[in-house]
């Protein structure tokens, strides 16, 4: 773009013009192409007619308001967004300015941060897919047991054989699971899980054949008990947050909430899912489904390397979790919770049918979202007394209900405010968990909770069956209160004691 001289007013021809270049006024533009530089002017020699005349002197330049260049402004920085790469420049209202390469807010740093708290977990790089993973290859945790009792009973027309082989691959599960976990501390999730779930596999369609071709009692036990390998996916997701969001308790908080919430939800679809596919297809749709789920949850889970908590390497044998202080108290705790749940779930189903049931897993999945919004308890021993207080005061209800003869509706609603306490009580009970469990046995002591529950279950599971045959359902429903306390009087046992060696 030619730049046009400064507005100088020119003089006569006979005034010489000064030997000094013109200085062209500057404007701020930007040109095209190189700016042509001022040529100054050459007095021609002398010739016949040239007369010299005497040198006048030159007249100082006056300066210019209108030609004089003006400085270019700074660029204030706009703290909200600051560009990642060198701004470009523009010319704006005949000056130039800098511009960013890309609109404040445009990109990731101009978002804000959601205030929902499970949002923020699950924007954490990975979650979302190993949460998928996990979530597929837990909801056969609530199919395979009642797959099995439907399965057995309409072959050999039997429930007694059919709960003693679903009974028999719980204990197994209680006896096997914690050296699974063990193993999967010590060489990596991905290595033991994946053959681990195989092999469980493996013995669900075992048991298929079995049931189908009828073959002798004993391999159905044998069979169902194979599958007892099954991985804990739950706690290796928590084992996954812990790693993630280790020294951020808020974050530690909301992720036990959902994996206590997606428990309940898998163990209230999973059996609904299970009786469908059992009744609607053939008796032997629902073990096959769970294991296609299970095996295929299982490998989308592992092949999330990247969330995947790192082995560490034990130089010295390192001694059971079972013998960190407070350890058998906490797994009593969960002992005495899980019969909580067996006893309630036997006694509904014998006074109500088993429909009731998804309402008190639906409190409880409802609770456990609630409890993750809240912010993580300061001394969490003392919330753990809270929610075990609140579990047996609210465990009272369906008893008052039954022993009323208060109706259908009134008892769901019971069930539905019971369940609002057992989530809660998970999720805090699972936090002491891992912070009294060493960071290189994560694995193995979650799943020791795990097992102290299942064995509660199949304890409350028996009692509760008793009480309700030989005294009443109403009296049944003593069961799940009275658990409820004793598990309140071993956790305040278990606090006073460590205070007194504080002390």
């Amino acid at each position: 773009m030619p730049i046009s001289p400064a507005a100088a007013r020119p003089e006569s021809a006979s005034r010489p013009v000064p030997s000094r270049p013109v200085v062209p006024a500057a404007r701020p533009l930007v040109s095209s192409g190189p700016v042509p530089a001022a040529r100054p002017f050459v007095s021609p020699g002398p010739g016949p007619a040239a007369r010299p005349a005497a040198p006048r002197p030159v007249p100082a330049a006056r300066p210019d308001p209108a030609a004089a260049p003006r400085p270019f402004p700074a660029a204030r920085p706009d703290p909200a967004a600051a560009p990642q790469s060198p701004p470009l420049f523009a010319v704006a209202g005949g000056q130039l300015v800098a511009a960013p390469r890309s609109a404040p807010g445009s990109g990731r740093a101009g978002r804000r941060p959601s205030s929902n708290p499970y949002l923020r977990l699950l924007a954490t790089p990975g979650a979302r897919a190993f949460t998928a993973g996990n979530l597929i290859a837990r909801l056969p945790m609530g199919m395979f047991s009642v797959s099995a009792v439907i399965m057995i009973a309409g072959s050999r027309g039997s429930y007694a054989l059919a709960g003693a082989v679903t009974a028999t691959g719980l204990a197994a599960t209680a006896v096997v699971a914690p050296f699974t976990a063990r193993l999967v501390d010590r060489f990596g999730q991905a290595r033991v899980a994946v053959p681990a779930t195989a092999l469980a596999v493996l013995g669900s369609l075992a048991l298929v054949l079995c049931v189908h071709y009828d073959a002798p009692a004993w391999t159905l036990f044998a069979a169902y008990a194979a599958t007892a390998t099954t991985p804990n996916t739950g706690g290796m997701s928590r084992a996954r947050w812990a790693h993630l969001h280790r020294g951020d308790p808020a974050a530690l908080h909301t992720a036990n909430s959902f994996e206590q919430a997606a428990d309940e939800l898998c163990f209230m679809l999973g059996p609904v899912l299970a009786a469908t596919l059992c009744g609607a297809l053939f008796p032997e749709a629902g073990t096959l489904v769970g294991a296609v789920l299970l095996m295929s949850g299982v490998l989308v889970f592992a092949a999330q390397r990247a969330t995947e908590p790192p082995v560490t390497s034990r130089t010295r044998t390192v001694a059971s979790p079972l013998r960190t202080p407070g350890m058998p108290a906490l797994l009593a705790v969960f002992l005495a919770t899980g019969a909580v749940f067996g006893a309630l779930e036997v006694v509904s189903i014998a006074h109500a049918g088993g429909a009731i049931l998804a309402l008190q897993a639906a409190g409880s999945c409802a609770a456990g979202l609630v409890y993750g919004s809240l912010r993580p308890a300061r001394n969490v021993r003392l919330r753990l007394l809270l929610c075990l207080a609140a579990m047996t005061a609210l465990m009272s209800l369906p008893l008052l209900a039954a022993a009323g003869s208060a109706s259908l509706p009134v008892l769901a609603a019971c069930l539905l405010v019971a369940g609002a306490a057992t989530a809660p009580t998970m999720v805090t009970g699972m936090t002491l968990v891992q912070r009294s469990t060493r960071p290189e046995q994560l694995n193995e002591g979650m799943t020791l909770a795990v097992t102290a529950l299942l064995g509660g279950i199949a304890a409350g599971a028996a009692t509760g069956g008793w009480l309700a045959e030989h005294a009443g359902t109403a009296a049944g429903y003593a069961a799940p209160m009275a658990a409820a306390a004793l598990a309140l009087v071993i956790a305040g046992a278990g606090t006073a004691g460590r205070a007194s060696r504080a002390g």
